[in-house]
């Protein structure tokens, strides 16, 4: 269980990093090489998509840090 929570954190917080460098870096006018074919998109579609990966990145992070075991609701 605590390997599947390591996961769930270090995938999350690489979207998050990945998302935040790559909108930064598209303001600039350079994008990954690896997110290029986001481009066929269109500007904000690309741009949504990676607004996407940053907020799918801080809920995988969430899940990787709760216990839902121990929680109440």
């Amino acid at each position: 269980m605590s390997q599947n929570k390591t996961f769930l954190t270090t995938l999350g917080f690489l979207l998050v990093v990945i998302g935040f460098l790559a909108i930064f870096l598209n303001f600039v006018g350079v994008d990954f090489a690896f997110l290029y074919w986001l481009r066929q998109f269109g500007g904000i579609s690309a741009f949504m998509i990676k607004i996407g990966m940053v907020i799918l990145g801080f809920i995988l992070v969430y899940f990787g840090q709760v216990d839902l075991d121990r929680e109440e609701i």
